[in-house]
């Protein structure tokens, strides 16, 4: 979507430190708000208490016995591990804690006031704002003082943007934020923001999801979907599924075939969304599926294998959900990649007796999400080495042995980083925890396909 769909007139034939807290870092994320913080499965729902509200509750699974010297066990670790990785992780945290306004996730955002970002315990470094169908760089000032940012001028109507933040405290000690959010859209009309974005590479797994800023009407539902049409050179049929009034995603019925094309066509100009708005966009975008790259997780082993276009080409020990706080089961799309972002426990329900987070790490490095409620697959550089491929001690993410900074390109979750893409896909087998809801993140792969079509309103 551009500035300009949102200009036009409608037709009138139709229309995310122990002991420290942040507030939740969170982007779109197929149609739900996405939380930056480690969270698998705790006893909550995927993606409705965990992401929207961030009320998922810890398990009351009693911890193992600890192992001599605190050693984890062979079949998984205690809770005094678990506790000892979070303190290793908030020794070297930042003071610094940024925060981005609107509320991640918005749709509603307005174009003239809003829009900053702040910074708390440190000061701003940088701040990077892009509107996201077009990259184009939002002008901004960072205060005398170095705690705020704001945009120089008007945002456009109907705009996704994209904000990235780094700030540092008085030591030195980095902190970064991401966001996404969009403007509003006039009253009488509706726009669907797209993923994956134009002229991207992609892998195999990427859906096409499309999250519209109004709910579109049960009535409507058909007319709307007949007027998003996705085509691949490949020749696989694509059909929409419909997971609330505001998010409609299509895929085929397998993966994408490596190497192939695929164009995403909104003709929803004029088209009836519900009653008294219309839809104005009348465009065609398009992404290229790159090679095939799945990644297989066995959290009774901790090794991942990567194997691209059908051969093994790595194996990675890994270090899973622990007990009571275990990784989903499942088929899981990496929907975002971010160098280095913010988690804290407090965002996902896993918190002290205090209620403040159980973790609060501002520079978790090679992050990769894989659910909108908090699943993640990331570097780890606070965990012992031994632990990888031996012990699960994540509160639900997959970590990989990484450095602090995650400036060293050997390491394991530096070399998964570089060699994937958004929409490759990782499986998760051997959890004692349930599969993924298909809403949850950009996992409608987990799906049966005759649930997948019941779901398609035409």
């Amino acid at each position: 979507m551009t500035p300009s769909d949102a200009g036009k007139t409608p037709t009138p034939r139709s229309r995310f430190t122990r002991r420290r807290t942040l507030a939740a870092v969170a982007v779109v994320v197929g149609g739900a708000i996405g939380v930056a913080a480690c969270g698998g499965h705790s006893g909550g729902s995927d993606a409705g208490k965990a992401a929207a509200s961030g009320s998922a509750s810890s398990s009351a699974t009693a911890p193992q016995t600890p192992s001599p010297a605190g050693t984890p066990s062979a079949t998984g670790t205690t809770a005094n591990t678990q506790a000892r990785q979070d303190a290793n992780a908030a020794e070297n945290a930042s003071d610094a804690k940024i925060t981005i306004a609107p509320h991640a996730g918005s749709t509603g955002a307005s174009i003239n006031k809003g829009t900053k970002v702040s910074v708390t315990g440190g000061t701003l470094t940088s701040v990077t704002m892009k509107a996201k169908p077009t990259g184009d760089r939002v002008a901004g000032t960072i205060s005398a003082d170095g705690t705020r940012w704001t945009p120089d001028g008007k945002l456009a109507r109907g705009t996704q943007y994209v904000i990235s933040a780094v700030a540092k405290d008085a030591k030195g000690r980095v902190a970064a934020a991401n966001s996404t959010f969009a403007t509003l859209s006039a009253a009488d009309s509706f726009i669907g923001y797209f993923t994956p974005e134009d002229g991207s590479t992609v892998g195999v797994g990427m859906p096409v999801s499309v999250n519209f800023d109004k709910a579109i009407a049960k009535s409507d539902r058909a007319a709307v979907q007949k007027g998003v049409t996705v085509n691949s050179s490949s020749g696989q049929k694509v059909v929409g599924h419909w997971f609330s009034a505001t998010r409609l995603d299509l895929r085929p019925q397998h993966y994408w075939v490596a190497g192939s094309h695929v164009s995403l066509t909104l003709k929803l100009d004029g088209v009836k969304g519900a009653a008294g708005i219309y839809g104005v966009q009348d465009k065609t975008v398009g992404f290229t599926v790159g090679r095939s790259q799945i990644s297989t997780v066995d959290t009774s082993t901790d090794e991942m294998t990567v194997s691209r276009d059908g051969k093994v080409i790595k194996t990675i020990p890994v270090s899973a959900g622990a007990p009571g706080h275990t990784t989903y089961n499942g088929q899981m799309v990496i929907s975002e990649k971010d160098q280095t972002t913010r988690m804290n426990g407090a965002t996902v329900g896993f918190t002290d007796d205090d209620g403040k987070g159980e973790y609060d790490i501002p520079d978790v490095p090679h992050a990769m999400r894989l659910s909108s409620s908090g699943t993640f697959i990331h570097g780890n550089y606070w965990g012992d080495p031994s632990i990888f491929g031996n012990a699960n001690t994540s509160h639900g993410c997959v970590g990989l042995e990484d450095a602090k900074g995650g400036k060293d390109p050997n390491t394991p979750a530096a070399w998964f980083y570089n060699h994937s893409l958004v929409g490759d896909v990782v499986v998760v087998k051997n959890s004692p925890d349930k599969t993924i809801q298909p809403s949850n993140g950009l996992n409608g792969w987990n799906m049966s396909w005759s649930q997948w079509l019941a779901g398609s309103a035409i």
